[in-house]
């Protein structure tokens, strides 16, 4: 049975995220070992929560001891499965498609769009590093390549069809850059990625920062005035 589908990123995998991005940087400088608060500092959290996040991925470590570095970037590394290389499709080669597929930070990290989609011929025809098929294709190089997890960057009027294609060649994974909710099995997962949506958010929280900044300067400026 389809529904739709929207996945959220846990809050404690983004703050995951963050710890790896900090002992990157502190990899990168020297530091061989590290304590939870240390890294509560760097990202905002408490180290209580560190614990808390590391403990719900498997991960301990010695309270009065700290962290290994190496081993615990390890570790994070295992969550992702960092240990093997993922294969990717991109269904779509318009702007965001186009910027995507060249995006040299997937190859770092494991990740390797190792075929492109898109219904205009003449982009079919053009040479790039990473081939451009039609869609009649699909399903061949998703099982040459073994691909479970695709991304879609494609018109919001096309976006459930290609899915349903992805689906039926046995995609289990869909990043989708359409700005529409897909219906899915209950098997597949979805994590929608709207960039004017994104943006909006920032935008509106802004406002509300001004609108809040601004009415407690108006409050400090009527109590001199009372005084």
């Amino acid at each position: 049975m389809k529904r739709f589908t929207k996945h959220t990123i846990k809050n404690s995998l983004k703050r995951i995220f963050m710890y790896r991005s900090c002992l990157m940087r502190l990899k990168m400088i020297g530091v061989e070992k590290v304590y939870s608060y240390t890294l509560a500092d760097e990202t905002g959290v408490t180290a209580d929560q560190v614990r808390k996040d590391f403990s719900e991925y498997g991960i301990t470590g010695n309270k009065k001891g700290g962290y290994e570095v190496n081993d615990l970037i390890e570790k994070l590394e295992k969550i992702f499965h960092r240990n093997k290389d993922h294969n990717i499709v991109l269904i779509g080669m318009g702007n965001i498609g186009t910027s995507l597929s060249r995006y040299n930070n997937f190859i770092h990290r494991n990740m390797n769009i190792v075929a492109t989609f898109d219904i205009d011929p003449f982009k079919q025809k053009t040479r790039s590093e990473i081939p451009v098929y039609a869609m009649s294709r699909l399903k061949e190089i998703i099982d040459r390549f073994r691909v479970k997890v695709a991304i879609i960057a494609v018109p919001e009027i096309s976006a459930q069809e290609v899915a349903d294609e992805l689906i039926q060649a046995g995609i289990k994974g869909i990043i989708n850059f359409a700005p529409v909710l897909l219906k899915t099995p209950g098997d597949v997962i979805v994590n929608n990625i709207n960039l004017c949506d994104e943006l909006e958010s920032v935008i509106y929280y802004v406002h509300s920062q001004m609108k809040s900044t601004g009415a407690k300067n108006l409050e400090l400026l009527y109590r001199g005035m009372k005084y």
